[in-house]
């Protein structure tokens, strides 16, 4: 070993950065990990529960890992070797927490994002948990939660890098930088760019400059799988309680998914996720297309937005940013607490002569097993 290569080992360390210890995970879960010093020659390969998920050879070392829907004790270790045949080694390990017995009753809490307008553009806040009524199935419902400041957001924005971007990239960059900088920072951020392959670009980021930084690494090539980055979007927004929202920027019909659109549809019904799509180019010359994306947006309570011209894109963002910083959560447990995977039917109401747009249904968690 070379004195370089014996200081390098003298003063490597690795450590998990998240999940945290003695935390509770499920569903989506993003392992990182800090090596230090921060330009030793390694590769990073991650273990839970013995089995290797990945190894990333630079930095950010991170990896998505699914798991699962229990909350269950994981040990998670990680180790950093030497990438350059040295005998540099470090490693951590850490253990997450399982839901014990008495912690492990289930309660469904069913939570709707509303918008509230004036009849024309104009949002209405400010309004009280008394204005609102939520009926499930033509039942009245007991609202239990409500939110109408401040109320913190997890959003995944999938941005189309196919082919037929390529001319339009430049202006399309500044308007997604301009979007991503003016999203609040306590909101997080992840951003997708997606052709026949999605390729996570930012995940879950609070920071602006770490948001914009990303959007550099955007480039086109490819085809377009618009039904497989929503339900990604989907999976990385998980279950968690709380405001969530997926906005998808594409040009093109979808070609060559793996998910087929009766799938994304059921995976819109039984989340929470509220749906926006931004169509331009041709987009607009496909009317099936231009339809399937409003039918979609509309049942979450989102919209779809065609834009004529790729220049008029930065005003879709602005426009959609506006309607995300004003907006109402609604929270309730279901009188019918059946676990049948029925799709039940939503209808809120607000007094006063408002309009207003929200989640039409959604679907009930299958039987336990």
């Amino acid at each position: 070993m070379t004195i370089a290569g014996a200081m390098i080992a003298a003063a490597l360390s690795v450590r998990i950065v998240s999940p945290v210890a003695d935390g509770y995970v499920s569903g989506a879960t993003m392992l990182r990990a800090q090596v230090e010093p921060a330009d030793a020659p390694v590769i990073v390969s991650f273990f839970v529960d013995g089995r290797q998920v990945c190894s990333v050879a630079k930095a950010p070392y991170e990896c998505e890992w699914y798991a699962g829907r229990a909350i269950v004790e994981h040990r998670i270790r990680v180790v950093a070797a030497g990438a350059d045949g040295t005998e540099a080694r470090a490693v951590a390990t850490i253990g997450t927490k399982g839901l014990g017995y008495a912690e492990s009753v289930e309660v469904d809490l069913v939570e709707v994002t509303v918008t509230v307008t004036d009849g024309g553009s104009k949002y209405v806040m400010g309004l009280p948990q008394k204005a609102f009524r939520v009926f499930e199935d033509g039942r009245p419902q007991t609202i239990t939660h409500f939110a109408s400041e401040n109320v913190g957001l997890d959003l995944v924005l999938a941005v189309d890098i196919s082919g037929s971007m390529r001319d339009s990239m430049p202006t399309m960059k500044t308007a997604v930088r301009e979007f991503l900088t003016a999203v609040s920072s306590r909101d997080r951020v992840t951003l997708l760019g997606f052709n026949d392959t999605i390729f996570p670009l930012a995940r879950k980021a609070t920071d602006p400059a770490e948001r914009v930084m990303a959007v550099d690494r955007l480039a086109c090539w490819g085809n377009t799988a618009l039904y497989d980055v929503i339900a990604t979007g989907i999976n990385l927004l998980g279950r968690e309680t709380g405001r969530k929202a997926m906005v998808v920027f594409t040009d093109g019909e979808d070609m060559g998914s793996h998910t087929s659109l009766a799938d994304v549809e059921r995976r819109l019904e039984a989340s929470d996720v509220t749906l926006y799509v931004i169509g331009e180019g041709r987009a607009l010359k496909v009317d099936a297309l231009r339809e399937r994306m409003d039918r979609l947006a509309r049942s979450t309570g989102g919209r779809a937005i065609v834009t004529e011209k790729i220049d008029d894109l930065r005003g879709a963002f602005a426009e959609l940013l506006d309607e995300l910083s004003h907006q109402y959560v609604l929270g309730y447990t279901p009188t019918n607490g059946a676990h049948d995977g029925s799709l039940r039917q939503l209808k809120v109401e607000v007094e006063g002569r408002h309009r207003i747009r929200a989640r039409e249904a959604y679907r009930a968690p299958g039987p336990r097993k």
